[in-house]
């Protein structure tokens, strides 16, 4: 068996790939680095599964970096050396289960896609038994493997960083987490345990990754920020100037989701109700008047009035024009199509936080074109 790495991460994905995973890679190459990463599928994909066996080789995989910065093109590949080893959690449960009990373990990391937090209300406490299968749900695969390090390691530092794109994602988890141990009627230490041991650190990823390599790697653009908010005792998995620790994550939080992730769902939706080519990408859409105007418009009339009630014009305009670039990249083949997936569900994230901040913050009626699309 391999040695433990310090770093466990659940989410074979390619913005993992690309984001964390080279981040860390990166930084091991200068020692600032906690050390290397145990990759954890969590789904039955057979892509994933293509991944894993990949990982699992013991050889680097490239990421290409294509984009634009500072209006000059960049297009670069790095070699990512930090995964380790990779398990499959359905068929590595066992060992799974003691490497996370291993106090060589000190960060865990999560994406686990738009609906890694649904719970599966088939998850009992039987799966708590040392030769039960695994639980289905991510956060209840979590309550188990805490669990046990709790049993075996309760002094041992422990800091948790998902990278779902939530809101407070880490105390998000957390408690879903203690809801679980609440409903399993677990012991109260152990509640006390993953409220208070246990370092939840709530952050914001922010890179367009548009293309997975084969059968490991991707094509990612040069802009990178991984926005992670201050906690006492927390152990990170390296330094690196993409990182940022802050006391105010919120801000970030707001950019990314009002700006970049609220406009990508502006032109999907436009996209499905004019029927447009299938194949049709964010550059095209965005050398397309018509597409372009309908996003500018919403930018200028219905999202930067927020930011101005908020005092808050100056850091989104500077981002608004970094984005701007961002989305004009002519390498990046990033497919409205893909955007598209679970729309209905992404826009209710994206257009109704802002609409309720409007009202809040005394702006409304307004939001219009984003009421009519959230309605739709």
């Amino acid at each position: 068996m391999k040695p433990a790495a310090p770093i466990l991460q659940f989410g074979t994905s390619r913005f993992l790939q690309a984001h964390v995973d080279l981040f860390v890679s990166q930084a091991m190459e200068r020692g600032q680095a906690l050390g290397g990463i145990t990759v954890v599928q969590t789904t039955a994909s057979t892509e994933s599964a293509r991944r894993v066996a990949a990982f699992r080789s013991g050889q680097a995989y490239a990421v290409r970096i294509r984009g634009l910065r500072g209006g000059a093109p960049v297009d670069a590949t790095v070699m990512c050396h930090a995964v380790t080893d990779a398990l499959q959690a359905d068929v590595d449960w066992a060992r799974l289960r003691a490497l996370a009990a291993n106090d060589e373990v000190q960060v865990i990391v999560s994406n686990t896609g738009d609906r890694g937090y649904a719970e599966d209300r088939c998850d009992l406490p039987e799966g708590l038994a040392e030769d039960a299968a695994p639980p289905r749900g991510f956060p209840a695969k979590l309550a188990v493997l805490l669990h046990d390090r709790w049993r075996t390691q309760p002094l041992a530092p422990l800091s948790i960083y998902p990278c779902e794109l939530i809101s407070r994602n880490g105390d998000t988890l957390r408690d879903i987490v203690v809801e679980i141990a609440t409903r399993w009627a677990l012991p109260i230490g152990f509640l006390a345990y993953v409220r208070e041991h246990c370092v939840w650190v709530n952050s914001l990823v922010d890179r367009i990754v548009s293309e997975a390599l084969q059968p490991a790697g991707a094509v990612a653009e040069p802009y990178a920020l991984w926005a992670i908010e201050r906690r006492a005792r927390q152990v990170l998995p390296c330094s690196h100037e993409a990182i940022v620790l802050t006391d105010a994550l919120q801000g970030y939080e707001r950019r990314k989701l009002f700006l970049l992730n609220l406009g990508h769902s502006v032109l999907a939706e436009r996209w499905l109700l004019d029927r447009r080519p299938a194949d049709e990408t964010v550059l095209q859409a965005m050398n397309d008047a018509a597409m372009r105007d309908s996003l500018e418009s919403i930018w200028a009339d219905e999202v930067m009035p927020v930011f101005d009630a908020l005092g808050q014009r100056a850091e989104a305009t500077a981002y608004l024009a970094e984005l701007r670039e961002r989305l004009l990249n002519p390498f990046l083949a990033h497919r409205l199509a893909d955007i598209a997936k679970d729309h209905v569900q992404k826009k209710q994230r994206r257009f109704a936080p802002l609409i309720s901040l409007a009202g809040e913050l005394g702006l409304s009626p307004g939001q219009a074109r984003l009421r009519v699309a959230l309605a739709g």
